[in-house]
């Protein structure tokens, strides 16, 4: 299959063949005619499927064939950092199309309202929104949906986790009752399922297999104490065929501690956090794009809400608690067909968690050794963890992540 199997228009053609598109991935194969012929669609794909294109391209081409007047499309994003990945993207794809799209987000100054209230009342095809702001621009009558023709609610789980659902229901009373609705997940859980049946009219079902890393990713392990991670970093970061690296931890605090030692010992690095000011944000993600920033540390926030290729290296510095979340963290390296590497830190706490985590995979991890210079260091045993602790209860809400076909409840286990 080619792109040209979709009957895009010559503008959006054109427009695919600067960008260098040529083979649609299999989310796109399979939701783009979805949304062409009108219906909804809830989709189960993570970062790094091309899901963006899968729902933006369709809608363009529609704009563009329907020349309709007044906002046609509504995306409704978690993060400010996916909000303008998404709205570049749209840029991109609709560069020879008369098809225009404006980044709404929080965390920015009077002026940037200003220019956000104008952009809307001269007239914009496709908003691309973060809850918290759009809600503000409800609430002052600056913005109307009369016109529009398309929700997308993208990273849907995360928007639930984030604690949005209020937030959703809110913004959805401003809505016509009749348009067409396209959800993205990257996991379907029970509370996926119970929004897609609130919103979703009869909907059409995708799952691309959202718990397999990409090919390309080597994954390793250290099993260690928690005083050995910092020394075994320096060391793994001394090794400068990782040029552009991701350092992933549980909590801002660490992201701080980490970020302190690392630009101590001279090394081209930032800590990223919802702490920072939203030019300062966009300022170190710019710097890590164009390879003047070396390592990047932050929290989860960076597991979704960055789309930056040549990622050589990805550490877990903590196992994430969610095993998806494990998939998404990862997911940053090897992208486009390339290769990565990623290293994950495990605790004699975090052994349970991460067995769940190779579970979800159905594959070991190898566990490389810890140099005896580093001390002695724990052995990889997750049953003994689960006899000291008989209270932990796994964590697999993600093992049966399929969408039963025709229906919104639970799967039966089986």
């Amino acid at each position: 299959m080619t792109f040209n199997d979709f009957n895009f228009g010559e503008a959006l053609t054109e427009g695919l063949l600067t960008v260098g598109y040529k083979t649609p991935t299999p989310i796109q194969q399979q939701a783009i005619p979805v949304i062409q012929n009108n219906k909804d669609l809830i989709a189960c794909a993570q970062t790094g499927t091309g899901k963006t294109a899968a729902f933006v391209l369709p809608i363009i081409d529609k704009i563009v064939k329907s020349q309709s007047k007044g906002i046609n499309t509504l995306i409704i994003a978690p993060t400010r950092e996916l909000v303008l990945q998404i709205d570049q993207q749209i840029e991109a794809l609709a560069y020879f199309c008369n098809v225009s799209s404006i980044p709404i987000y929080g965390g920015n100054d009077g002026v940037a309202w200003a220019n956000q209230a104008k952009a809307i009342e001269n007239g914009v095809d496709i908003i691309v929104a973060t809850p918290g702001r759009l809600i503000a621009l409800l609430q002052s009558g600056d913005i109307k949906f009369e016109t529009l023709k398309h929700l997308v609610l993208d990273e849907a789980d995360r928007m639930l986790d984030m604690g949005f659902i209020d937030d959703l229901k809110f913004i959805f009373k401003y809505l016509p009752q009749h348009r067409q609705n396209i959800m993205f997940s990257a996991t379907m859980a029970p509370k996926i399922r119970t929004l897609a049946h609130q919103i979703l009219h009869e909907p059409e079902q995708i799952n691309i297999a959202i718990s397999k890393p990409a090919a390309g990713i080597v994954q390793q392990a250290y099993v260690v104490f928690e005083n050995q991670k910092q020394s075994i970093l320096k060391e793994i970061l001394k090794n400068e065929d990782y040029s552009s690296v991701i350092i992933f931890s549980s909590t801002k605090e660490k992201v701080k501690e980490l970020y302190k030692t690392f630009h101590a010992l001279n090394y081209s690095v930032k800590g990223f956090s919802s702490d920072l000011e939203q030019t300062e944000r966009e300022e170190i993600m710019r710097n890590f794009k164009n390879r003047h920033l070396r390592i990047l540390i932050g929290t989860d926030i960076l597991s979704r809400g960055i789309d930056v290729e040549g990622i050589s290296l990805v550490v877990n510095y903590d196992v994430p608690p969610d095993p998806e979340d494990y998939i998404h963290r990862i997911g940053r390296t090897a992208r486009a067909a390339k290769e990565g590497v990623a290293i994950t830190f495990i605790n004699d706490k975090d052994q349970v968690r991460f067995s769940q985590i190779e579970a979800l995979m159905g594959i070991d991890v190898v566990k490389l050794p810890v140099p005896e210079a580093f001390g002695k260091a724990p052995e990889y045993n997750p049953e003994a963890q689960k006899k000291q602790n008989p209270r932990h209860k796994p964590n697999n809400k993600h093992y049966k992540s399929g969408f039963k076909k025709k229906s919104f409840h639970r799967p039966k286990k089986e």
